[in-house]
């Protein structure tokens, strides 16, 4: 009877016939009084939603002092109550560390010492792992499967610190959780997503995991694949940042040997990477390939919203906002795509209600933080700006982003200290971040160390090139370098950097502007006049074009008019049939004009030229000024007005 009713139980639970489930695992735990048959029905309550009657039923006797298993589920139906306090006195407030398993001492007993390691009966240095570190006593003596439910618990235990905001305690609890159960994604999954460790640290927390303990069967074979299986898979979640080579190696070998090519998962870990690099086109089409077939998968929408904002695609952020908020209005990243939108459009109340709106459904989703504090930052309001930073910094401890948004914050409010503060912070999380680079430039270059400034923008250059980034992502750190270049005395390689900004097709007054002065350093004054012509035809109120402009004429009067003739003061007069032919020939003076020169050899060819000039300028002319500090996407570009 107990078999046939236990058969019934699953058959209805496979089903989801849940009422069905109930009336049979009560009748067969009044049958046979299990504490197993006990905790299979409180688990179907649990699926039902009826947590308050799951914990009841594990509170009869002595099931959650006794059975982890118990304990496990009575502390989880507590956390869906919203009682953590209580949920953390079922589970204890202290982690079982020494049942951790040290990395490669899980099947020392199945492992052979390497016969190349032995001589004479002795060892050298070089013995293997396992044999360094001894298994734990107390982990061997315990079962499987409450070795499972102790790292179940220390899960839970994170789960309750991090909704009180002990985010230190929540972490050492997620780890220790993976570290007793290294198949207990559940916790491996809260470090990576809320960032909680930096990414030097997700790499090394990664070697110290033991994927020996994995077991196949009995099978050493199956069982060493397995955990070299498993390992790959965590490698593809950890920081793209850090090391981008293994982590392509990890995703290379998914994808040939158990084909996963195509695998959601697979693929936005590749999107992420390449978002990281700034290959904002790229990233896109893998994150729409997965939506294509899969349009709810909400892990990989916020990547795909970010490209959409930084392709400036609108009408696709609007069509996909109405269809999430429409078909989804229970998901934060709904609400976030609604917010995404009207920042694109630049309506920025909006953006900051429904970002709001987005963190209040769920309070540690990272994008809407970061999108609400986006919203401050762009009306201008840095105080605000920085205090929704700050909350993000405290939130996600491992990502740098905060951190470096912080500094570009101060660094606009002209607080170079606390801005040199915060990015120094942010580059000890991370290295590798162009713009992270950029910034820390900016800050040198207003410090007065250029040298210091350069170097930090040639890195971002070549880390951007090694990524194979959008050129129009850096265009504004080039820009960068060109203007530290021009105040370090490097005036042919400004030149040239400024050159090759313009070869990327970048029409921008300030750029003109700043390549004019070069030139005008160089003593290539008409040429620094076209330039400025250039940054009028693009911007005609540019004030510091316009002073510019007035200051290359007046300096080029005695070197070399617009019409390439030699007029030096006091000795501008030249060979009779030369002047003249030259001014004829380009279509300056009529034929009546040079019929007066040829009487007057000492005629006052100066002051005709100045006519031309005034007659074909005055057009040109505007009041002077100053470029101000401006943002480039989220770069910030250096200006020209120290000069």
């Amino acid at each position: 009877m107990e078999q046939y009713l236990r058969a019934w139980r699953r058959e209805a639970l496979d089903k989801h016939q849940y009422d069905s489930a109930i009336y049979i695992a009560d009748k067969l735990l009044a049958l046979t009084k299990n504490d197993q048959d006990a905790y299979w029905l409180a688990q179907v309550h649990f699926t039902t939603g009826n947590y308050s009657r799951a914990q009841s039923l594990l509170s009869r006797g002595d099931l959650i002092a006794n059975n982890a298993q118990c304990r496990y589920l009575a502390a989880h139906c507590s956390i869906k109550l919203g009682k953590t306090e209580e949920a953390l006195a079922i589970l204890g407030d202290k982690n079982p560390t020494h049942l951790i398993s040290a990395p490669g001492s899980a099947r020392q007993k199945l492992r052979h010492v390497d016969v190349n390691t032995r001589v004479g009966g002795r060892h050298h240095k070089g013995v293997t792992r396992s044999e360094r570190v001894p298994t734990s006593e107390e982990r061997d003596k315990e079962d499987a499967t409450n070795l499972k439910f102790e790292a179940g618990m220390c899960y839970l235990r994170g789960v309750c610190y991090a909704k009180n905001n002990a985010f230190d305690r929540a972490k050492e609890c997620y780890k220790t959780a993976v570290q007793i159960d290294v198949q207990c994604f559940e916790a491996f999954d809260q470090l990576m997503t809320n960032a909680l460790m930096s990414p030097d640290e997700e790499w090394a927390f990664l070697d110290s995991l033991n994927f020996d303990t994995i077991a196949v069967d009995n099978n050493p074979s199956l069982s060493q694949e397995a955990a070299q299986f498993t390992k790959t898979l965590y490698t593809t979640r950890l920081s793209k940042y850090s090391k981008p080579d293994e982590f392509i190696e990890a995703t290379n070998t998914l994808s040939t040997h158990y084909n996963l090519a195509s695998n959601p998962d697979i693929l936005l870990a590749k999107a992420d990477l390449l978002f990281t690099q700034c290959r904002f086109r790229n990233a896109l089409a893998l994150t729409s390939s997965i939506l294509e077939t899969d349009k709810h998968n909400f892990a990989i929408l916020p990547i795909h919203l970010a490209c959409l904002h930084e392709l400036g695609q609108k009408n696709a952020l609007f069509l996909l906002a109405h269809d999430l908020a429409d078909n989804a209005p229970q998901e934060p990243c709904s609400w976030l795509a609604v917010g995404i939108y009207y920042l694109s459009i630049f309506r920025i109340a909006e953006a900051r209600r429904y970002f709001s709106k987005s963190s209040m459904m769920d309070p540690h989703f990272g994008p809407a933080w970061i999108g609400f504090a986006h919203t401050f930052a762009a009306e201008g309001e840095h105080d605000q700006a920085i205090s929704a930073y700050s909350t993000a910094a405290r939130l996600f401890q491992g990502t740098h982003l905060p951190q470096l948004f912080l500094g570009m914050q101060n660094l606009q409010l002209n607080n170079l200290g606390l801005a040199q503060e915060y990015l120094s912070t942010a580059l000890s999380l991370c290295k590798s971040d162009p713009l992270l680079l950029n910034e820390i430039g900016v800050v040198h270059y207003h410090n007065d160390a250029l040298i210091d400034s350069i170097e930090c923008f040639r890195r971002a250059l070549l880390i951007a090139e090694k990524n194979e980034a959008d050129p129009d992502s850096w265009l504004p750190t080039r820009i960068n370098l060109a203007h530290a270049l021009r105040r370090c005395g490097q005036l042919e390689e400004s030149l040239s950097t400024f050159e090759e900004v313009c070869r990327w097709g970048e029409k921008d007054a300030g750029v003109f502007t700043a390549k004019a002065l070069v030139l005008l350093e160089l003593g290539r004054g008409w040429e620094a006049v076209g330039c400025l012509h250039e940054a009028l035809a693009v911007q005609p109120q540019d004030p510091m074009a316009t002073d510019l402009l007035n200051k290359a004429l007046e300096a080029n009067e005695s070197e070399y008019s617009v019409f390439g003739v030699a007029s030096q003061v006091g000795s501008f007069m030249r060979p009779r049939d030369a002047i003249t032919d030259k001014l004829a020939g380009m279509g300056y003076v009529s034929d009546e004009e040079v019929e007066e020169l040829d009487r007057r050899i000492g005629g006052r060819l100066k002051e005709i030229q100045q006519n031309r000039v005034a007659g074909r300028g005055s057009r040109r002319r505007r009041a002077g000024g100053m470029v101000e500090e401006s943002m480039v996407g989220e770069s910030m570009v250096l200006d020209s007005d120290d000069e």
